[in-house]
């Protein structure tokens, strides 16, 4: 299966993806099947996005934000 992102896409996944996976998965997602694909999708967006361990990442995660929010 491919899934296809957009650069902002990818990098405001991974970081929600992160967020997910430091709390208790548990009580987020109910179903333990669900974790392993969660855990996949993270690990491949952090190694496709070397901008994570950027000293401007929060400026970029930011910027990525805004691009993808609708317009009011």
């Amino acid at each position: 299966m491919t899934i296809k992102l957009t650069s902002d896409e990818a990098v405001v996944l991974s970081h929600r993806l992160e967020k997910l996976q430091m709390t208790d998965l548990g009580r987020v997602v109910d179903d333990p099947a669900v974790w392993a694909p969660i855990h996949r999708i993270a690990g491949t967006l952090d190694k496709a996005l070397p901008m994570v361990f950027a000293s401007d990442y929060d400026q970029q995660l930011e910027a990525a934000r805004q691009r993808l929010r609708p317009e009011d």
